[in-house]
């Protein structure tokens, strides 16, 4: 299961909305070892693409080189459908390198750019498997111990 913050969960979205009609994607780091979406880091998409995303590998690097710094690592790695459902495409499964991540895809198809309603939906992806899992929005993550 997943467990995000209101204010992530917007931020992911508004993300997906804003680079509609273009796939949106990004990471949300947390403290390794700890399943905690704490950071939110949108990325550019260097496809420039309705129907594939990338990140741009210098900006991917430094992202791994700071959360390494940090201790922390990729709890979520997210991006946006814009014309299909919310479930990862074989390009997404085959792409899928971080075995302990929450895979969240945003579908824009409905709503575009505009107010309305997304799909929101998390899965894991382990050695070519998918699983899709419960996202449950709090206010705020609890402390941490």
């Amino acid at each position: 299961m997943l467990t995000i913050d209101r204010a992530t969960y917007d931020a992911i979205v508004a993300h997906a909305k804003r680079d509609h009609p273009d796939e949106a994607c990004g990471i949300v780091a947390g403290p390794a070892g700890t399943d905690r979406p704490e950071r939110f880091v949108e990325m550019v998409n260097a496809a420039g693409s309705p129907t594939f995303y990338e990140f741009d590998s210098t900006d991917l690097l430094h992202l791994y080189k700071e959360m390494d710094a940090n201790d922390e690592e990729p709890v979520v790695i997210y991006h946006s459908h814009t014309a299909t459902e919310a479930y990862p495409s074989r390009t997404d499964i085959g792409l899928a390198m971080e075995p302990n991540a929450h895979y969240v895809l945003v579908s824009t198809r409905e709503a575009g750019n505009n107010e309305g309603p997304v799909e929101f939906r998390s899965y894991r992806i382990v050695d070519g498997e998918v699983t899709e899992e419960e996202v449950t929005v709090v206010d705020e993550l609890p402390a941490r111990d």
